[in-house]
């Protein structure tokens, strides 16, 4: 079985800024990490591997250069090879030539069973890339699965997420399934894993090596735009409110008369 995981390094949301004139994020200096939901993918990927003896699991990322050190994490987890798609073509991607580019990648790796990426990246919380690579490869997509149940010759059995529960999906394979935090923990990388990762080769392609045209991909081909980026203001602190319950409503009756909220 041959599994491949989309993965994307992202900015640690607890450092970023946004620039308040440019109004955008500020990545100097801010850590990069392996976005979280990607992680689960991948922790899926590497339980499957582990009970189907056999197995693969390649990792694709479209990212600059410095998207390197997270495919080597990747590797150092347990992941056999790893591809970067990487040119200055692809740089300002939205969602849309994201996928096409990512789509465009896996293509030129061949035939695979299942794809598995995270619900959605922390620094863009669009949640689209991972049905649009699904879209533009012709294959069924499965999103938010919080538990992958049993694989079939030729299927696979998985419990979507729900607001107020779950349902339970059989898709046929190959297939894309997006994963939510629920559906498991990652695993550490070992020290034998890291030194592992340090002595594969990440391959690297840009446009020429997956066939795309410029005009296809990058900015040439996003279609969103952008207008502007802010951090919302600060909430005002909050106010306890203490003494029995008909007193407290009788302080929360008054404060919220005196807003001219009643």
């Amino acid at each position: 079985m041959r599994i491949i995981v989309c993965a994307k390094q992202v900015p640690d949301t607890n450092e970023v800024r946004i620039d308040p004139v440019k109004g955008t994020l500020i990545r100097d200096g801010v850590p990069s990490i392996l976005n979280p939901d990607d992680a689960n993918a991948l922790e899926a990927a590497l339980t499957v591997k582990d009970a189907n003896p056999g197995s693969t699991v390649s990792v694709i990322s479209m990212g600059p250069p410095q998207a390197a050190y997270m495919l080597r994490e990747c590797l150092a987890m347990g992941a056999d090879d790893v591809y970067l798609l990487s040119s200055r073509a692809f740089g300002g991607a939205d969602t849309c030539a994201t996928s096409t580019t990512i789509a465009a990648g896996i293509r030129k790796l061949g035939k695979f069973d299942i794809i598995f990426a995270g619900r959605q990246a922390i620094d863009g919380d669009t949640a689209q890339v991972g049905p649009q690579i699904a879209q533009r490869l012709g294959i069924p997509v499965v999103t938010y699965v919080m538990k992958v149940r049993e694989l079939k010759e030729g299927s696979v059995i998985v419990e979507r997420q729900l607001e107020d529960g779950f349902e339970v999906i059989e898709v046929s394979t190959p297939c894309m399934l997006t994963a939510v935090k629920e559906l498991n923990t990652p695993r550490y990388m070992t020290i034998s894993g890291i030194e592992d990762a340090y002595k594969k080769t990440i391959t690297v392609w840009n446009e020429n090596d997956v066939a795309l045209r410029p005009e296809s991909c990058g900015l040439k081909a996003s279609p969103t735009q952008v207008f502007r980026s802010f951090t919302p203001p600060p909430k005002g602190k909050g106010e306890m409110l203490s003494g029995s319950v008909p007193e407290m409503a009788a302080q929360l009756v008054q404060k919220l008369t005196e807003k001219h909220a009643l």
